[in-house]
């Protein structure tokens, strides 16, 4: 886990062409995606359809994630931070274990003080459509960024935490971050995707946060 700083983030939407600012709090992140191995090693589950254990898991929900972090929560004797059940997701602020980043979290991570569409050269940072042989790869084979976190970009979107449009789009949440299979205009800080929070996609995995204690 990295510890990143406070700091302030500006998100944006160029559907609703609308962007704004967000306070974020010092947490931690992960420093690369959960891999297949822990996953296992957590759940008991292999779900991804690319099989290798240093590979990022992927095939998994959101509620999927959500369940991981209060297992691996549970696993390491933390509070988990989430309250299931089969339709609601509620989030325990006072807990201290696992969780996944919230959209303002993982752009500012991932942006770690730069303020272009990338942290880096892109070849040199992230696996994607014109690198990856259309396929994934284990994580931490690219350069990271200055916050120490691997495949920010590229290689599988990341889980997060928030709704994306409920107005327009009801309980579909955020994707951010690009994939192998993304091409170069995916793979950059601000560019938001949205899924269904039930749906499994072989592009699609997570990283852990935790919140820090006062």
């Amino acid at each position: 886990m990295q510890t990143i700083p406070a700091g302030k983030v500006t998100l944006s939407d160029r559907r609703m062409q609308r962007s704004w600012q967000v306070e974020v709090a010092a947490f931690q992140l992960a420093a690369h995606q959960v891999t297949q191995e822990h996953y296992a090693q957590v759940t008991g589950l292999r779900p991804s359809r690319t099989h290798g254990d240093r590979l990022p898991v992927e095939s998994v929900s959101w509620w999927d994630a959500l369940r991981f972090c209060n297992a691996l929560s549970v696993r390491e004797g933390l509070t988990p931070v989430y309250r299931l059940d089969d339709e609601n997701a509620a989030w325990d602020a006072a807990a201290d274990g696992y969780r996944l980043p919230t959209e303002a979290e993982w752009e500012h991570a991932c942006r770690a003080g730069s303020t272009g569409p990338r942290y880096g050269e892109l070849n040199e940072i992230a696996w994607y459509r014109a690198n990856s042989a259309e396929r994934m790869h284990e994580v931490g084979g690219k350069r990271p960024n200055a916050f120490g976190l691997y495949d920010m970009l590229g290689n599988a979107w990341d889980w997060c935490w928030d709704i994306y449009d409920a107005q327009v789009y009801g309980s579909y949440r955020v994707l951010r971050g690009g994939g192998w299979f993304d091409e170069h205009w995916s793979c950059r800080a601000s560019v938001r995707r949205r899924s269904h929070p039930t749906l499994q996609l072989e592009d699609v995995g997570f990283r852990v946060a935790r919140s820090l204690t006062p």
